[in-house]
């Protein structure tokens, strides 16, 4: 069928199409779960149990245990993947994840987020992201771009094995499988306890199939095409937010790929949602503290997901869940980065005053007339 759909469409077309379906779902799913790595390090950090960890780590353990299901059945092999088969950055990945994880809770939310919340009426999302794309442009092949390089060449590891948790562990892709199902197992639990809602815990598990199923769909592309290539990855917003932001500014007729499709099709995905839900509204700022706190953080997140390349999505889930070292290593330096930036920062902060009630979004600066009991 995928090759009927090639021969039919065009390869390009084709590509393109299958990341606007899979960020379409992608879209619709993380809006109505919720998802949002910040919401869940936030939780961590201060203890609390409102379920937004729990939602976090069912899109995290789905994604790992449908992923090296796949694997271990033989219907994907990701050997091939940039994550694993190239030369990776550990300092890249320190720097940048941590980076990210700074800029994550200065913006009120990482590279996805705003996208999702963009696309219901946040003006707020809507420039830091196009902040975002700007820098990771920069970063990418801009100005930002030899202080990338000096960064990422001060420690590196090689391609394969080397990159590789399952086999620098030995626990192989089994092992990966039986991690993965744990986790959703523990999600399970800790949704019951803390009676996270339908929408919660089934969009989260949506959201990590999306990864598992794009990292299946392109590599069946890249087997099925002869006249392109098409680089076997999963859902990332870092690289395709600059791409994205290339296309429109460059003339017509560029090449077409996966990415261009992705984060469209995220913004409608979300938008539909929003739609759906009646939660479609303009936001905008609150004053100019708030929005230089927004463009900052944006701008952390752009170079630093450059840097370590990948998101809290790109390398948080898509590369842990092919157990990539580098990724590991960005999505534990998120984490502690994201926490002490929140103890230094916001709590002090929000102990000093009332805290202002959240709206369905997780975005605290809306009016307490959106937030739900």
């Amino acid at each position: 069928m995928l090759e009927s759909l090639m021969a039919r469409l065009g390869e390009m077309w084709t590509v393109m199409l299958a990341g606007a379906v899979i960020g379409l779902l992608f879209g619709f799913f993380a809006h109505r779960a919720r998802f949002c790595l910040r919401s869940a390090v936030i939780e961590f950090s201060r203890g609390t149990q409102e379920g937004k960890l729990t939602v976090w780590l069912f899109t995290f353990s789905t994604a790992v245990l449908l992923t090296q299901a796949f694997i271990q059945f033989g219907v994907l092999d990701v050997s091939g993947a940039r994550q694993l088969a190239a030369r990776g950055s550990l300092s890249g990945a320190v720097v940048g994840g941590a980076l990210f994880g700074t800029g994550m809770i200065l913006a009120r939310g990482c590279s996805s987020r705003l996208l999702v919340l963009a696309a219901q009426g946040n003006l707020r999302a809507l420039l830091s992201g196009l902040v975002f794309a700007v820098t990771a442009q920069a970063a990418l092949s801009g100005l930002l771009s030899p202080l990338r390089t000096t960064i990422a060449g001060w420690w590196t590891v090689e391609g394969g094995a080397a990159r590789d948790l399952l086999a620098l562990t030995g626990a192989g892709h089994l092992g990966g499988l039986l991690f993965g199902a744990v986790w959703l197992v523990a999600a399970l639990v800790w949704a019951r306890r803390q009676r996270v809602r339908f929408w919660g815990w089934f969009g989260a598990i949506g959201v990590g199939v999306m990864v598992a199923c794009a990292w299946l769909l392109t590599w069946a592309m890249s087997r099925q095409a002869f006249d392109l290539i098409v680089p076997v990855q999963s859902l990332s917003f870092t690289g395709p937010a600059a791409d994205t932001l290339m296309l429109v500014l460059s003339p017509p007729g560029q090449p077409l790929k996966f990415d261009l499709g992705l984060v469209p099709g995220v913004a409608v995905g979300s938008f539909l949602s929003a739609l759906l839900g009646r939660e479609l509204k303009l936001e905008g700022f609150q004053g100019g503290q708030a929005m230089r706190r927004y463009i900052v953080g944006a701008v952390l997140m752009g170079f630093g997901g450059m840097l370590a390349g990948g998101c809290a999505v790109g390398a948080g889930v898509s590369g842990a869940a092919v157990f990539t070292l580098t990724s590991w290593v960005t999505l534990s330096a998120m984490w502690g980065a994201a926490m002490l930036t929140d103890r230094l920062l916001d709590q002090p902060k929000e102990a000093a005053q009332p805290v202002p009630a959240m709206s369905p979004h997780g975005d605290p600066e809306l009016s307490a007339s959106y937030a739900r009991p």
